[in-house]
């Protein structure tokens, strides 16, 4: 499943991929899972709590970029804000030397734009998604958080049919 999970994310280099056993505070990385503009994701385990989750690290050479810095606080910031079914949780947040990274939950699935690729989704289907990611975004609305990015590939279907909004 490996493959399939957190496919939101854009595929690409990155600067240095952190490898299997690192750790960053108490996770254990297990494998990069993918990376995308505001940071490379990871598979980890926590193992406080015995369970799989998904960390999100900032880039090296975007700790000395104010701008991208402030974003991706911002972004946990956000997200830890809101307690919602269909928006992704967020565990934690930390530091280690330069490397900022924010840790969530583990979702196993694929992204909407992953799924298109596969044809179109039924109606009926694409309706109750489309109700789901408005609830999600009026929960955000109501906290004063604008998401400013909906697309496919932030809309992740998990295995057991619900939807997440991402980023």
């Amino acid at each position: 499943h490996r493959a399939a999970q957190l496919r939101f994310l854009h595929r690409r280099t990155v600067d240095r991929r952190l490898a299997t056993g690192h750790r960053l505070g108490p996770y254990e990385i297990v494998a990069p899972l993918g990376a995308g503009g505001m940071g490379e994701v990871y598979r980890a385990r926590d193992p406080r709590l015995e369970r799989d989750v998904a960390i999100k690290v900032l880039p090296e050479h975007f700790a000395d970029d104010a701008d991208s810095l402030a974003r991706f606080q911002a972004e946990a910031k956000a997200v830890a804000a809101l307690s919602h079914p269909n928006i992704v949780a967020i565990h934690d947040t930390g530091q280690q030397g330069d490397r900022l990274f924010v840790v969530t939950e583990l979702l196993e699935g694929e992204t909407v734009r992953s799924r298109l690729r596969q044809g179109p989704i039924g109606v009926r289907k694409a309706a109750e998604h489309a109700a789901r990611v408005a609830e999600g975004l009026a929960a955000a609305h109501d906290k004063g958080i604008v998401h400013r990015d909906i697309k496919p590939e932030n809309l992740f279907l998990l295995n057991d049919g619900r939807i997440k909004i991402l980023d």
